[in-house]
């Protein structure tokens, strides 16, 4: 749901959803992702930055090396352009 939310450009919506996602199952690295764009999406941006923080943690924890790639060059993005 929090993915359809985000396709439709509904950050907060989809942060809502994802954000009770990642609650109940902390290690699921791609709704930690999906949960930082949707931060991004509704412009808030440190919300975003500790999505994608601990979704690497997760990522690193599981072995998730894809996930943990693309939230780093998210977080990356983020610092250049919100330090």
């Amino acid at each position: 749901l929090g993915k359809a939310w985000l396709d439709e450009g509904n950050g907060a919506e989809a942060a809502v959803h994802l954000a009770r996602c990642v609650e109940q199952d902390p290690k699921y690295s791609a709704a930690w992702k999906l949960l930082g764009k949707a931060y991004q999406l509704d412009g808030n941006l440190e919300a975003a930055r500790k999505a994608w923080e601990e979704g690497i943690a997760a990522a690193q924890a599981h072995g998730d090396k894809q996930a943990e790639k693309e939230m780093t060059v998210f977080l990356k993005k983020l610092n250049k352009t919100s330090p």
